[in-house]
């Protein structure tokens, strides 16, 4: 093996995250409503053997071929029954990394209104629908819990082989869970960190806007 052998391999690579063993992606779905944007949200059919009756965004596990818009606009229509051509792609949210392994890719996007009156969603998947004005978000900060996370090693570890001991300090990490409560709906977790760093990057861009104050 020779340098140029890195060369050839690596010529044309184009970064990933390490140790990723799936893509899912969610869309984020924008309907304005008398003028002003929601949030539609869905909660999970109680059937369902992973997290039932959570409050989540319509999407799941990116098949093979498939990148994120397109998984989110046909996870929305198996779902929802809301067919791609009533939804407009806005943007690609910065994506979530999942301690699991899982990577999330988020996708914004405007559904029209009509389409939403006239959804039919999927019984088998989602129990329920509901639209929540942007504005609750952004005026109601969500209550955050911390809880940390803690490296647990087997004893059959080789200590010896990496020349510590087992008194090695592993690096401890945490979890950040906001937790906002709406009409009886507590949105929470994986949803909830989408929604709370979409709204601190619009607050981010108001600042970043905001003309300077002329000095006296």
């Amino acid at each position: 093996m020779t340098i140029g052998d890195f060369e050839r391999r690596f010529m044309d690579h184009t970064p990933v995250l390490m140790d990723v063993r799936a893509h899912y992606a969610v869309l984020v779905p924008l309907v304005e409503w008398q003028g002003e944007p929601y949030l539609l949200l869905e909660v999970r059919s109680e059937t369902l053997n992973r997290q039932p009756g959570e409050v989540c965004f319509p999407g799941g596990r990116m098949e093979p071929g498939e990148g994120p818009t397109q998984c989110a606009f046909r996870e929305t229509r198996e779902e929802l029954g809301i067919p791609a051509s009533a939804i407009r792609p806005i943007a690609r949210l910065d994506e979530l990394h999942h301690r699991d392994g899982t990577l999330l890719h988020p996708v914004l996007a405007q559904v029209d209104a009509g389409a939403v009156v006239h959804m039919s969603a999927s019984h088998a998947e989602v129990k329920e629908t509901f639209l929540a004005p942007v504005r609750f978000f952004r005026e109601n900060p969500p209550q955050v819990y911390h809880y940390p996370l803690r490296a647990e090693v087997g004893e059959d570890f080789p200590y010896h082989l990496i020349g510590f001991d087992r008194g090695y300090r592993w690096r401890a990490g945490g979890m950040e869970v906001p937790i906002w409560s709406y009409r009886g709906h507590a949105v929470w977790g994986l949803t909830a960190r989408i929604i709370k760093h979409l709204m601190e990057q619009l607050a981010e861009g108001e600042e970043s806007n905001t003309p300077p104050v002329a000095a006296p």
